[in-house]
């Protein structure tokens, strides 16, 4: 590096100077310099603006998505609210309509179990008034046996018919004593 610095410091300006020695043409610089700014300038006016115009219209765009995510996930959050609220609505009717269904089951279980009782009652009525006429029947087809039996009893031991009238008030006489 020390040999470059000292040919720096030797070189005279016939040679082309500090340029001539790192080997750039200086007349070629200021063209390349030219060129570079009339490249900058006709960028800047027409690619630039296309360039700059095309990424504004991204960016709008990614703005606009964010912006759109955003309501979209509040208006999920709100929906998902509502949702919820529904839900515990529902659960709420449903536990009023289980309680009530309770309710109308025991209702009716009572109406049944009335209902069988009073059939009961009337099946237990309605045989004990067949027993009761049964019972009469019976006791009138004995009452009428036994009269008959005594009529011929009667007749065995007296040897004789008596009238039927005549029997039967004698017998009936006979067993209202008895009793």
């Amino acid at each position: 590096m020390v040999p470059i610095i000292s040919n720096f410091a030797t070189s005279t300006p016939d040679q082309g100077g500090l340029f001539a020695a790192l080997g750039i043409d200086w007349k070629m610089l200021i063209l390349q310099i030219v060129a570079f700014l009339l490249l900058v300038w006709l960028m800047g006016k027409f690619v630039y603006p296309w360039l700059m115009k095309s990424v504004d219209e991204r960016q709008a765009g990614i703005e606009a998505a964010i912006k759109a995510a955003n309501e979209a996930k509040a208006t999920a959050l709100h929906t998902e609210a509502q949702v919820e609220k529904l839900l515990a609505k529902a659960r709420l009717d449903a536990s009023d309509i289980v309680a009530t269904a309770k309710l109308e089951s025991a209702a009716a279980l009572t109406a049944s179990e009335e209902k069988a009782r009073k059939r009961s009652d009337q099946i237990i009525a309605d045989a004990q008034a067949e027993i009761n006429k049964e019972v009469i029947a019976a006791k009138s087809a004995l009452h009428n046996e036994t009269i008959d039996l005594i009529a011929l009893a009667t007749e065995k031991v007296v040897g004789k018919t008596i009238s039927a009238k005549l029997d039967n008030e004698l017998i009936t006489d006979t067993l209202k004593a008895i009793k």
